[in-house]
């Protein structure tokens, strides 16, 4: 039977890497908002602005997924009934 020895954090590949975020001026007053999928396409196809939950509009072109939730979005979708959304 052999004899093994364990292995150092090193040798087990659990280097921790960064990878850096950039940021733009502003980004701190930035948040996600909720708008209907496919507004988003055509924003993103046509470049007309969209209009979210709580009334901001834009033309997004930021990853949502780098912003907290708007505050105001998430209160008024959360007192939404199922189909609500679909009516305007």
């Amino acid at each position: 039977m052999s004899q093994t020895t364990p292995l150092q954090e090193s040798e087990l590949g659990t280097d921790t890497t960064t990878t850096p975020k950039l940021v733009e001026p502003g980004d701190h007053e930035r948040f996600s908002h909720y708008v209907k999928k496919e507004k988003i396409v055509e924003s993103a196809v046509m470049g007309i602005p969209v209009i979210a939950l709580c009334g901001k509009v834009w033309v997004p072109g930021r990853d949502p997924k780098n912003f907290p939730v708007c505050p105001a979005c998430k209160e008024i979708h959360a007192k939404l009934k199922p189909g609500d959304e679909d009516k305007s």
